[in-house]
């Protein structure tokens, strides 16, 4: 039992300096091409629309499971997968009929990003559905449930990830990341966690 128990522990360090590198990595100045990717809106966003000087029209929608919401004069609005800015410029030429001259400016932010949510399962301490509020990688997400079991076999875990009615799985490497090993680790072997995804540790 005290083998395990330092094995466990072992790993459990691995897994904390990789992550801890990470967040290091990301406070240093970035260079051209470390641009952080801006969020999507998903189904089940919260959404806080404004449009100035016309108080009718300002609300908070939820985003309905098939990725709209109703938005008075302008009908149906297709969200999901949009930017904020991209919904600014629908729900702006939607409400141009109804005003003589230019739409007031239309401000579409993001109030609670319940939408974001992927599920881990399998050989993991804390496994189940989680919403982070923000964009995670397969490793952080592996450390949100929990990090590893005992016995679990991370280097086959996979992503289950949905396509409309289709299911692709997504090989990736978690186990050099978890001996503290990060040279050969790139984006596809670390992929993000997209909204939807399951993470399956066997």
């Amino acid at each position: 039992m005290i083998g395990r128990g330092i094995a466990l522990l072992i790993s459990w360090v691995a897994l904390l300096s990789v992550i801890v590198g990470t967040a290091v990595q990301a406070a240093q100045p970035a260079g051209p091409a470390a641009v952080s990717s801006p969020y999507r809106i998903n189904a089940g966003d919260e959404l806080e629309i404004l449009v100035w000087g016309d108080e009718r029209l300002q609300r908070s929608v939820l985003v309905l499971p098939d990725g709209t919401f109703a938005f008075p004069l302008v009908g149906q609005v297709n969200a999901a997968g949009h930017l904020p800015s991209e919904l600014e410029r629908i729900i702006t030429l939607g409400l141009q009929p109804q005003y003589k001259g230019p739409v007031p400016q239309v401000t579409v932010s993001v109030k609670r990003a319940s939408g974001y949510q992927f599920s881990v399962i399998g050989k993991v301490n804390n496994p189940g559905t989680f919403t982070p509020g923000r964009y995670v990688n397969a490793l952080e997400a592996l450390a949100i449930a929990g990090g590893p079991a005992q016995f679990a076999n991370t280097g086959s875990a996979k992503i289950i990830r949905k396509a409309g009615d289709q299911l692709f799985v997504l090989p990736i490497h978690l186990q050099d990341a978890l001996r503290g090993d990060t040279s050969r680790l790139g984006p596809n072997q670390i992929p993000r966690i997209e909204s939807g995804d399951t993470l399956v540790v066997p």
